[in-house]
């Protein structure tokens, strides 16, 4: 159990579990599991683990566009000609009042976080949400514990 006064970090609050791909990953297959899986995105790794880009359902509406979509066999495009390679990330020790502040300051709902290049996780709005209750349930608590004694009963 944590502390009651341990600010929570990235790391405490990140989903471990995601979804990820690879840049030779066929476009289709990978639209395929976003719908599937009712996600908005997915980060892209190499074969090292390490972050190259970020694939967006706003990144997939891109096929639309493109010629392929029109032509019968629908081309063998990949991952990464449709994913972004800039992408902005949060640190596993950045502490939920930084994520918080980098969330109201940015338009992304979800920032992957990366230790030396390598994705450990991702954290969303909900993550920090959950964070900020579970540290509003353990300060209630120690409240409770400790009573202020100089108000009267």
């Amino acid at each position: 159990m944590l502390n009651p006064h341990h600010i929570p970090t990235a790391r405490d609050i990140m989903t471990h579990s995601l979804v990820t791909f690879r840049a030779e990953t066929n476009i289709w297959d990978a639209i395929k599991k976003l719908v599937g899986r009712r996600i908005s995105g997915a980060p892209v790794v190499d074969g090292e683990g390490l972050m190259i880009g970020m694939l967006s359902e706003l990144d997939c509406l891109n096929v639309l566009a493109a010629d392929e979509f029109h032509a019968d066999d629908h081309g063998n495009s990949t991952v990464a000609d449709y994913m972004t390679s800039k992408f902005q990330n949060a640190g596993p020790e950045m502490d939920i009042y930084t994520l918080s502040q980098k969330f109201l300051t940015t338009p992304v709902r979800r920032f992957p976080v990366l230790e030396n290049g390598r994705l450990l996780g991702q954290v969303s709005l909900s993550d920090v949400l959950r964070g900020i209750e579970e540290m509003r349930k353990k300060r209630s608590a120690l409240r409770k514990r400790y009573p202020d004694y100089r108000e009267p009963a």
